[in-house]
């Protein structure tokens, strides 16, 4: 029977890799007719704060389930370039518009799963014609997770600021404390499964894999016993 099992979960993760829905082309910034791609199930969300973690975890998380990782912010300096170049050439809310659109554009490519950018669940609601839509699939979908160092406020906010002023954009430790205490409460409020990430990368991903739901459409990891 084990070997039966192993056999079908093997079969359904290839099945759903060679069955890819690709990229149609939503531009950028786009608010025409877009609209969300009906295969939101197949897609794992991860968000949080700037340095929880969502890149590394993400990645490894792809990898264990066997299917596409995509991180937004890599994405948007593909397509549009340098985030902060942007930001101070063209505005905090021409980049959160530009990466709304990005954003539904990658949504379409299943199963996957997505980093989001820190900002994405704290924008304007006007900032796209499409964001409040998003936002809410998004924040209702059981396969989005809050990935945050950890649910203490004063522990969060000192390991967030810990881990961005080690990064490369330069930013001050008081300018990262600023953001992740305006930032904190959004992200507790969103009503998916928090994540803490004080801990190793493997502990996390067995975390989130466990808590997919039964029915999710994604592959889920063989057993290794």
């Amino acid at each position: 029977m084990e070997a039966s099992m192993t056999k079908s979960i093997s079969g359904t993760c290839s099945a759903m890799r060679n069955n890819h829905v690709r990229d149609p082309g939503v531009k950028a910034g786009s608010s025409g007719n877009a609209r969300l791609p009906e295969n939101c199930g197949r897609l794992i969300r991860l968000i949080g704060p700037g340095g929880a973690g969502k890149s590394t975890v993400g990645s490894a998380l792809a990898t264990q389930l066997g299917v596409t990782f995509l991180d937004l912010d890599e994405e948007f300096m593909k397509r549009v370039g340098d985030i902060s170049i942007h930001i101070d050439h063209m505005g905090y809310e021409s980049y959160a518009r530009e990466n709304v659109g990005i954003y539904m554009s990658m949504a379409t490519v299943s199963p996957s799963v997505i980093a989001l950018s820190s900002g994405f669940m704290t924008y304007p609601y006007n900032i796209h014609s499409d964001y409040v839509k998003v936002r809410a699939e998004i924040a209702d979908s059981p396969t989005t997770f809050v990935l945050i160092p950890s649910v203490d406020f004063e522990t969060c906010v000192h390991e967030t600021v810990r881990r961005q002023v080690g990064r490369p954009f330069g930013r001050s430790s008081e300018r990262e404390e600023a953001v992740i205490r305006e930032r904190y409460a959004i992200y507790l409020a969103i009503p998916s499964a928090k994540i803490e990430t004080k801990r190793p990368v493997g502990e996390i991903v067995e975390q989130i894999a466990d808590l997919l739901p039964p029915n999710t459409p994604l592959c889920r990891p063989m057993n290794r016993d």
